[in-house]
């Protein structure tokens, strides 16, 4: 295999090497681009589908994927010929397929502690992709995590670095195959991300900085890598945190010295989305030093043209030495040929291309309801109300997860935060309600859906009450705390309204990392924390409901691969911490043949911080660290403080509080024409969006236009304007106002260096303002006009 690579090396111009070099998305190339700039891989992000349509058959895929294929084997002045790969983010499943089974998240899976299933999933998923001609899955997610604030720790299996390890070779081995089986036509390309220290960030921030020592770093965060090249993984995702400052994605001692070298691995290093961007000195176009570092295959969605032509001309004049190029491209072909690209044809053509009776398929079903099963864990059953047998017994089923399959899936679920699907979305997919329900009724009883909790007539024998947060991935996740942020009082409420009401109660959590949930567990007689199960709903009733007779048809099995917090500011937590005093153990988990009494817990009054870390405006209240204020030239920083403010002398601005959905939640802004003034949010210390900029998030504003606009209105991020007149131009009712934040920094923006948002007009306007927040994208947001 290395002599035919070094042969086909020999025969490769400047330009197919460097387009082996490339990972464009699918929104932003043609199959005539792929032709022509010899493309070597494709990636469909989070999200992103056929026509937009989230629903799209198999069939639809499998054009679209055939079309850039022929174009890769058809190359420009007939070069060489080098068959194009697919790559996909199937991290739960093939998560991004409509009618796929969905398994637990990882943390769900890590509290299973069973590897043969971890493997069994990486097999049924590949089985899944595979059905769709695609060629490569970027998983698993080898995080360490060791601070539950951030927004991805429902992809890590544990805070514990040996969980991790075993698991990482048993889902690589799942996906890819082993011995005579080893990338077969039933297996796919394996992906461990993100190398190195994602898990590890100052605070839990997303895409942060690592600033644990050289020993933790191996010892922690890098223990599932070894374990992976051990299974043999064909890809590493770098990420996109630092360590001590330096950025992965430019660490050659890490990515070089330590993966390549020392590690072993000779498999192919692709970098994550735009991650290169963030480099000092570099940009989505042009970022040679990511490249010399050791990533082989640049993973740039849009920019792709202008990083190819950068590329070609620092191979040339010697920025890019030749010799790193040809170690890149040799590792692409390597993975190439060992995965059958080369020989496999056209992707509809390949086995189980097209079977969309994969998709979903019943012995994948079987699998993922198992692990729903394995995962769960039971922290507490006082009173011994579970198993509920359901014979001659009424069962009250409440609370907003309930019958939510969007909430029980959660993010990376057909799109990428996962929060826009309904049950509709999920065809053959099972809540948790129609899995009690028909498990109750198959054994003679009554089963009532009552979100609420409200009941009339005979009281109910049970209740089950499922609540938890809603979907989130990457930045939408973060949290200044280990609180729950949605359905907190509602849940708590409904729990001592049922408790009160004399109605043996059952807590299921949906959640994505372990929660304060003290007077929720106080409120409950037993409490479960199911994680994100996925599509099989029906997995936790096999658990929480009896056989005829009363007996466990299932025992608890889940332990908690994480610590569980005593207070919403007790982060990080993780086992042999000094000082470590969790409110429940990594490893605890209570089953039907050991149980134990867990009493009242303590409820301390410590308060949680609210606001999400994208929401810097929320009921017209500053928040994560910004303060309202109004200004003009004479008076710049004036604090919106009190129930009215206005700016000296002229009045050219004056603010009000008025009611939006409560009292006083919003602010009326008038603006009297008399000269320039502005509403800003301010910050002392920079905050860094630049990473929400590169994740194409939109910045919101919640706005109702009480007169409209008579002259031109500026939005600043710093001192970066863009124009949104005509945003403002018509009165109506509330709505958003959403500007790209990419466009702040094409504008000359320093994203990574926010200290305030700025909305300024010398006209007349008036308006009402409740909100600012960071959103994930959405059709028809675009830089405004200039």
């Amino acid at each position: 295999m290395e002599r035919r690579i070094t042969a086909m090396l020999a025969r490769m111009s400047v330009e197919e090497k460097v387009g082996q070099t490339l990972q464009p998305e699918m929104k932003s190339i043609t199959p005539e681009d792929v032709r022509t700039y010899h493309i070597g891989s494709i990636e469909n992000g989070g999200g992103s589908v056929p026509g937009g349509d989230k629903h799209a058959p198999v069939s639809a895929w499998l054009a679209k994927i055939d079309g850039y294929w022929k174009a890769s084997v058809d190359p420009v002045n007939k070069g060489v010929r080098i068959p194009m790969m697919w790559a996909s983010d199937a991290v739960h499943g093939h998560n991004n397929v409509y009618r796929a089974t969905l398994f637990p998240h990882n943390i769900g899976l890590g509290a299973a502690r069973d590897p043969d299933l971890v493997r069994r999933i990486g097999g049924a998923t590949a089985m899944e992709v595979r059905a769709l001609g695609m060629d490569w899955s970027f998983a698993p997610t080898l995080a360490v995590v060791q601070d539950d604030r951030w927004g991805r720790t429902f992809e890590s299996y544990s805070e514990d670095p040996a969980v991790v390890a075993l698991y990482a070779k048993a889902m690589v081995e799942g996906l890819q195959g082993t011995g005579s089986r080893f990338l077969d036509k039933d297996h796919v390309i394996s992906t461990a991300k993100h190398f190195l220290g994602d898990g590890g960030t100052d605070g839990g921030r997303d895409q942060g900085d690592n600033r644990a020592s050289e020993e933790v770093l191996r010892d922690v965060h890098g223990a599932g890598y070894p374990a992976a090249v051990n299974g043999g993984v064909q890809a590493v995702m770098a990420s996109f945190s630092s360590w001590q400052g330096l950025k992965l994605h430019a660490s050659k001692p890490l990515l070089t010295d330590v993966l390549k070298d020392r590690i072993g691995f000779d498999g192919l290093v692709i970098g994550d989305w735009n991650a290169h961007g963030q480099v000092p000195r570099c940009t989505k176009g042009d970022c040679p030093t990511t490249f010399n570092a050791g990533v082989d295959v640049f993973n740039v969605p849009e920019d792709w043209k202008t990083l190819y032509a950068s590329m070609i001309r620092e191979v040339r004049d010697g920025t890019i030495p030749m010799a790193r190029l040809d170690d890149a491209v040799r590792r692409v072909l390597r993975v190439k040929m060992r995965a059958g690209v080369f020989d496999e044809g056209l992707p509809s053509s390949r086995p189980h291309a097209g079977d969309e009776a994969l998709l979903g398929a019943p012995a994948h079903r079987k699998i993922a309801r198992q692990a729903v099963r394995e995962s769960l864990v039971l922290l507490k059953n006082d009173r011994r109300v579970l198993p509920i047998d359901p014979r001659g017994h009424r069962i009250l089923v409440a609370g907003a997860g309930a019958d939510s399959i969007t909430k029980q899936t959660g993010g990376w679920t057909l799109s990428w935060q996962g929060n826009d699907n309904t049950n509709a979305d999920f065809p053959g997919a099972t809540s948790i309600w129609s899995g009690i329900r028909a498990a109750v009724e198959a054994d003679g009883g009554t089963a009532v859906l009552s979100p609420d909790g409200s009941f009339t007539g005979r009281k109910p024998d049970a209740a089950i009450v499922v609540f938890g947060e809603n979907p989130y991935a990457e930045f939408q996740g973060d949290q200044a705390d280990v609180a729950l942020h949605t359905e907190n009082a509602e849940s708590l409420a409904l729990l001592r309204k049922l408790r009160a009401a004399g109605v043996p109660t059952v807590a299921v959590l949906l959640s994505g990392r372990p929660l304060y949930l003290n007077p929720q567990i106080n409120a409950a007689d037993a409490f479960v924390a199911a994680w994100l199960p996925g599509s099989e709903g029906g997995g936790v009733a096999d658990v929480l409901l009896a056989k005829p007779g009363g007996a466990p048809a299932h025992d608890f099995r889940g332990r908690l691969s994480f610590s569980w917090p005593k207070r919403p500011d007790q982060t990080p937590l993780n086992k042999g911490q000094a000082g470590y005093d969790p409110q429940f153990a990594f490893g605890y988990g209570l089953s039907y043949a050991q149980s134990a009494r867990v009493g009242t817990l303590p409820e301390p009054m410590v308060a949680a911080e609210t606001a999400a870390p994208g929401v810097f405006l929320r009921e017209g209240t500053g928040t994560n660290g910004f303060r309202l204020t109004i200004g003009d030239a004479q008076s710049p920083h004036i604090a919106a403080v009190g129930a009215r403010v206005a700016t000296y002398g002229s009045e050219a601005l004056t603010l009000r509080r008025v009611d939006r959905r409560r009292q006083e939640d919003a602010w009326a802004a008038t603006w009297s024409g008399a000269g320039p003034a502005w509403i800003t949010l301010e910050r002392s210390a920079p905050i860094d969006l630049s990473r929400e900029a590169n994740g194409a998030m939109v910045l919101a504003l919640e706005v109702r236009v009480t007169s409209p606009a008579r002259g031109p209105v500026s939005l600043l991020v710093n001192d970066t304007a863009l124009p949104v007149g005509a945003e403002l131009s018509r009165a109506g009712e509330w709505r958003s106002i959403r500007v790209p934040l990419r466009c702040f920094g094409s504008a000359a923006a320093d994203l990574a260096k926010v200290t305030s948002i700025r909305l300024q007009t010398a006209a007349t306007l008036g308006m009402e303002l409740s909100g600012v927040s960071l959103q994930e994208t959405a059709a028809g947001d675009r830089c405004p006009a200039r």
